[in-house]
């Protein structure tokens, strides 16, 4: 109870940006004063927190107004990808320190992890932070994971990465507590942390990087299903009569939705040669680019096929959320910027037509607030928000 009475405390302090007072922590979190009292001494006396001036509201005593201490602790966040991997440093209010991204190494999963562990030690060393103060390493990486045993298992994009035990060899290598978390999973993290929304927030998030998934937020939370791989999304239908896919069916996610995908479908409109290696990933992001600037500088076929792209978006979206029922739409990954213009000027539109909802009210489509590197900060605010986020399940007793 201490221990989730503190989070409660801790996380008020951090919401409130500018800090709160005593009083004003009792009237937020409705624990008595003296609790109040006796937990904000332990953290001031920790250095989570610091006391930052008085203010006079009404009769009575100043108010002492305590403040989160953002470098008191640090995160480190980690997006694995097959083409680039992408390292960020957070403090503790969640803000970004320091950045790196270096180019994912070519199938062998050792010479991967390694690139991991050098590039964590040069961003530590290069922002000044003590390791002591590192309170974890998090991984965003491509589903499916085997979240017990913390390996990453044969996922589409990544070849070779047939149950890698990442999470114990990342921490052997780096000598800090690494969490492994869906890249999906870990954006809508970062989403939430970055852009709090209502208890009973909602959304879905989709997320493009080189494959595409989705997360899931319910009151405030994600929601990780089961085996925690909730998102994987690859292979529902959006175009009956698009190509064939592996699975069998034909117009999956997979094969028309992807960065891949869409520069096929660029090559076959005459946009590009169809001279591209099919496993060059640095040639198709740097098609990828061409295509979205041709787009935006009023070329009729590039923009052709963006506006089909959208269309296969919008159709997806609205699968999911007549599925699952939610407030609002997020989308984000390291390819939404290239996409943001044509995909919120295409989409909201053709979603409210497919809506089941569109009675009801309108589905809000937006980007994401956390830009290109949010699975890089989405999974350090995993490490983040496993400390310090309350959570009533802390409370139950283990029999």
């Amino acid at each position: 109870m201490g221990d989730f009475n503190q989070s409660v405390i801790l996380e008020a302090i951090r919401r409130s940006g500018e800090g709160l007072s005593r009083i004003e922590l009792v009237e937020a979190t409705g624990l008595s004063a003296q609790t109040v009292t006796n937990i904000t001494r332990r953290l001031l006396d920790d250095g989570f927190i610091r006391e930052a001036g008085r203010t006079i509201n009404g009769p009575g005593k100043p108010r002492v107004t305590l403040r989160l201490i953002a470098e008191s602790r640090f995160s480190v966040g980690v997006h694995l990808d097959p083409a680039i991997m992408t390292f960020v440093l957070l403090d503790l209010s969640g803000a970004v320190v320091r950045r790196m991204a270096v180019r994912t190494p070519k199938k062998d999963p050792r010479r991967i992890v390694e690139a991991m562990a050098t590039t964590i030690d040069s961003l530590i060393t290069a922002a000044g932070v003590d390791r002591s103060r590192i309170a974890g390493v998090g991984v965003a990486a491509p589903g499916p994971l085997d979240p017990a045993m913390g390996t990453v298992i044969d996922p589409p994009k990544l070849l070779g990465w047939h149950r890698v035990p990442l999470r114990s060899v990342l921490a052997e290598a780096t000598g800090l507590p690494v969490t492994l978390e869906k890249d999906t999973t870990a954006a809508a993290v970062g989403e939430l942390w970055t852009r709090p929304g209502s208890s009973d927030d909602s959304f879905v998030f989709v997320y493009l990087g080189t494959g595409i998934g989705a997360a899931l937020a319910r009151d405030g939370d994600v929601v990780r299903g089961n085996t925690q791989n909730l998102g994987e999304i690859g292979h529902i239908v959006v175009d009956p009569d698009g190509p064939a896919c592996l699975c069998g069916s034909r117009g999956c996610v997979e094969v028309v939705c992807t960065p891949q995908a869409i520069v096929e479908q660029a090559e076959h409109a005459g946009v590009f040669p169809d001279d591209r290696e099919a496993s060059d990933v640095e040639a198709v992001e740097a098609r990828f680019t061409q295509l979205c600037e041709r787009a935006a500088a009023g070329d009729g076929p590039a923009a052709r096929v963006l506006r089909q792209a959208a269309g296969h978006m919008a159709v997806l979206t609205a699968v999911l959320t007549n599925l699952l029922d939610v407030d609002r739409v997020v989308f984000g990954g390291p390819f939404w910027p290239r996409l943001s213009d044509v995909y919120l000027r295409e989409i909201p539109g053709r979603l409210e037509r497919l809506s089941a909802t569109r009675a009801v009210r309108t589905l809000p489509v937006a980007g994401t607030v956390v830009g290109v590197d949010v699975g890089a900060v989405g999974a350090a605010c995993v490490v983040l928000d496993s400390v310090l986020t309350p959570r009533t399940t802390d409370l139950l007793l283990e029999h």
